[in-house]
Parts: C-alpha cells; structure tokens; sequence
C-alpha cells in the first residue's frame, strides 16, 4: 500500500458493537484510516452509523444491504474489513473478505462451531490475508500484569487454573434479551462470552487446550422461574408486556438513544426485537456452567459461569511451581448499547497477589486503565489500526489462532454438554 494513502476500512454488521470500530476509524485515527462503507441487513441501522460518519468528517459512506457485500469490496476497494455482525455469519464476512483480497479485523468470537472455523483457517492459509481478532480483555493493565508475572517466571510452570467469572443480573440478563440466546446465533456463553475468558488463559499460560469436559444447564431463564416470580402474564417481549411494571428485567428501549435508533426504529425492516423476554421458552443456551481443560503443556484448569449473579467480575488463581498468583476484579455491569462504559474495572475490588511457594505474599501493582473491558478498548485500538510504537513482548496481537483456539474450549464444551463425555480438541479443526 502506498504509505501516502490513507488505509480503507468498510464495516459489515452495523449493530452497537460496531461502534467502537467506526468512532476510532473516523475519529482518533482519521489522520491515516478512512472509512469507505457499510453493510448489514438493516438500513436503519446504517443511516445511524452513517450519521457519525458524516459529524466527524463532513460526508456519508456508501450503504450496501447484505446481498452485496461483493460489490461493496468491488465498488469500494477497502484494504480491511471489520466484521462485527452476528457471531453466526463471523465465518462467511471473514472468509469472503480473504478471497476477495482483504485482511480482516473481526470481533469475537471468531466464529461459533467447528466447521466454521475450519473454514476461516483454510481459507486464511489459501490466501494469505491477515486476521485479526479484537480481545481487548488482553491489553488491560491487570490482565496483561498477569501475564508479565507468569512470563517472568514469578511462579515458575503453571500446573493448575481455578477460574470463576460471574455475570450480574443486570448484564447477564441481557444476553438472553438478544439474539445471543439462541445457540445458532452466538454459540452460547461457552462461545460468544467465554471466548473471552479461554483466550485469557491461553495467553497467560502459553499453551493450547487439548481435552475439555464440561456440564451446563438453564436454571434461571426459564418460564417457571417467571411463574415463581409472579410474572405468569409476561409477553414475548418488554415493549407489550402487562406485567412490566413488576418486572426486574423490564428493558425500555425509549429510554436510550442508541436502543431507539438502532432496533426500535428499525424493527419494521427485520422485524428483530431487542427487549424479548428473558423467561421465554425458546431459549436454548445455559445460564450455568462449569467445565474441566486439559492444556497441551500438561496444566489443568476448572472454570465456570454463572448468569443472574449478584455482582459483576472474576476470581482467578493460576498456581505454579514455585507460587501462586490470585487476581480478584470487580467489573462495572452494563447493558450493551446503553452507553455506559463496558465492564469498566473498579479499582476499590480489585487485586492482584503473588504467592511465593516459600516467601511472603506480596501484592502487585498495576497501571490504572481507564475505558471499557478494563481499560483494553483503547490500547486494543491503537495496535488493531497499526499505531503502536515499539515491540509488544507480551504478544497482545491475537491471531485467527488465537481466535480458532480460544472458540473450541467452548466449541468442545457445548459437545460435552450433550454428550457427557469429554472431547479432544484435535478432532474439531485441523490447523
């Protein structure tokens, strides 16, 4: 590319998490990055988008409706694509984008199952174009911390992972609002949520998981916890519920603007509904579980996930030969498209501790980060659109590698969930 023109970027899923791409596009990096277009389903949706567009640089982008998402790359010719639309068409925008000549910026997870990923690394290797996937949890000050320790051998060879994360009631309802609480569109938490969480411990502990067992279950989205509740009369969504005014889990989408313009407004063209019932009986992903890994470099990790929790964060413990590390974070809770920060880190309940084998604990100090996913969101973007200044020893970047491996974990989970038995990671995609 010549290093006088400004990099092209077009955007195919214009739904809220899109956002945080076409603000940094147009805005912190407008200087060398320019937005050429956007794709999605929804026009409505694009027309909100497209009005940011407009405010920050004096003109709007071209629309294209999903059908033509080749001609938008023929008629627009962007370097990269960002891929931020349903988790369930990742694969098919990701692949399509590579044998079209583009690298790719793609939100996580990188797809939901197994034969998509397969397809997203042959693809990859047939043509050569790069993938890149955005865990911003990585480039958090406390996270990456973490891995500065382990890979400093603060503990020596990591032998075990406990690993915990809890979801509010607030944020983790909302999972079951949206399209998310459908396997076929988001993997389940396993997938679209604790992508997040695999990847972490990949990271940190430089191995690749190899057999995963797992148990899961829905006990708390289901309509008999309604009937407990006192809420039997719910409709299938908030915005004509009866029993609304009685109800904890009650989401107006006339109170934020965001909610209003990109779904409320444009139900009449899709027919989506961003407020359905949290009780209702077609929702098919569990709001509870735990599971067992196996990594290639012979650690052990037990890990869970619960929904409907009273408070927001995580409790780790990675244990080693030479010492224990123990990072306790709480998260602010958030709903997606609210506009509050997401999963901002409160400082005042968090920490991270190193226990010595045969010393003194110590508590660690860390850099404060500001912004969502606990301060990752802005370092994320600043490497994602090639401004960063200096190697990264820490090996922030994830790769579709990365992606493929921390999507299995839960890939194979959902597997054990069904068939009780564990599953070997090696027979899900050959790399």
């Amino acid at each position: 590319m010549d290093s006088g023109r400004k990099k092209r970027y077009a955007v195919v899923g214009t739904g809220s998490r899109s956002k945080m791409f076409v603000r940094a596009v147009v805005g912190q990096f407008k200087d060398r990055c320019e937005m050429v277009g956007l794709c999605d389903t929804n026009r409505t949706r694009m027309a909100f988008h497209n009005e940011t567009i407009e405010n920050a640089t004096g003109r709007k982008v071209a629309t294209y409706l999903a059908d033509d998402f080749d001609k938008m790359i023929e008629e627009q010719k962007p370097d990269t694509v960002i891929v931020t639309t349903r988790d369930c068409w990742h694969h098919k925008y990701i692949v399509r984008a590579m044998e079209l000549g583009c690298d790719v910026i793609g939100e996580k997870p990188m797809t939901t199952d197994a034969e998509k990923c397969q397809q997203i690394v042959d693809t990859q290797k047939r043509t050569g174009k790069q993938v890149r996937v955005t865990f911003n949890y990585r480039y958090s000050p406390i996270r990456s911390k973490c891995r500065e320790l382990i890979q400093d051998g603060a503990i020596g060879d990591v032998r075990s992972v406990d690993f915990n994360w809890l979801l509010d009631v607030r944020h983790g309802a909302d999972y079951f609002r949206r399209w998310h609480r459908r396997k076929e569109n988001s993997g389940g938490l396993m997938v679209h949520k604790a992508t997040h969480h695999f990847d972490l411990v990949n990271w940190w502990i430089g191995s690749r998981p190899k057999t995963v067992f797992a148990l899961g279950a829905r006990t708390y989205a289901l309509p008999e916890m309604a009937r407990r509740l006192g809420l039997e009369n719910h409709a299938a969504r908030c915005q004509e519920c009866m029993v609304a005014y009685k109800c904890r889990y009650y989401l107006d989408l006339r109170r934020k603007e965001e909610h209003t313009r990109l779904y409320l407004e444009g139900e009449k063209e899709d027919g989506y509904y961003r407020d359905q019932c949290v009780f209702a009986d077609d929702i098919d992903i569990e709001d509870q579980m735990s599971l067992v890994v196996r990594y290639e470099n012979g650690a052990q990790m037990s890990y869970s996930l619960h929904s409907f929790m009273p408070w927001e964060g995580y409790r780790l413990a990675i244990n080693g030969t030479l010492g224990r590390i123990e990072l306790n974070v709480g998260e602010t809770s958030y709903i997606s498209g609210d506009g509050t920060i997401q999963g901002a880190l409160l400082k005042d309940r968090s920490s991270l501790m190193v226990l010595p084998l045969h010393g003194t604990p110590y508590y660690v100090d860390y850099p404060e980060g500001k912004g969502g996913h606990g301060g990752g969101d802005a370092p994320l973007l600043v490497d994602a659109f090639g401004f960063r200044e200096g190697d990264d020893p820490l090996r922030h970047a994830a790769s579709h590698i990365d992606g493929a491996y921390s999507i299995l974990t839960g890939v194979a989970a959902n597997q054990s969930f069904v068939t009780g038995l564990p599953v070997e990671i090696d027979s899900l995609v050959k790399f």
